[in-house]
């Protein structure tokens, strides 16, 4: 019921040993110039008490994520605002991109994954995050994942 992403979409290989770069499970800088935090975009499923999550990476200004950081093991941290942010995990089986959609990054507590909340817009995938989706589109996403996983590797 879940797909992530292990890094932002503009993250090379390259920058692993780049002393001012950092990827881990939850937070990425690149060139120490670029921030992102790793979070869930919940998708409710229709007639269930099920929710589909997308883990993705939104970019952050370096103040927010500064100071998501500084909160990062603070009990109560989920009474923070959001901060702004712009989707940086390239969805492919959504058409328009995905990349930069508008964003907000609601902090949860001390070991849950931040909330990610689309800009309401018409794109689809703002739109199945505020209606829903049935379990056969949870079918055809999986599905979707899966023939594209088996392109990418063979």
């Amino acid at each position: 019921m879940n797909y992530s992403a292990t890094a932002p979409y503009v993250w090379d290989p390259n920058f692993a040993d780049a002393p001012d770069c950092l990827l881990s499970a939850d937070q990425c800088v690149i060139q120490a110039q670029h921030y992102f935090v790793k979070g869930l975009i919940e998708i409710p499923v229709i007639g269930s008490d099920e929710v589909f999550s997308w883990g993705v990476w939104v970019s952050l200004s370096r103040e927010n994520f500064s100071r998501a950081a500084d909160l990062w093991d603070t009990p109560g941290r989920e009474s923070e605002k959001p901060y702004f942010g712009w989707l940086t995990t390239e969805l492919t089986i959504y058409s328009p991109t995905t990349i930069n959609l508008k964003t907000n990054l609601h902090t949860r507590p001390v070991g849950e994954r931040p909330l990610i909340e689309l800009e309401p817009t018409d794109h689809p995938l703002a739109v199945e995050q505020r209606v829903g989706i049935t379990m056969d589109r949870v079918r055809e996403i999986a599905e979707s994942l899966l023939h594209g996983a088996r392109s990418e590797s063979g």
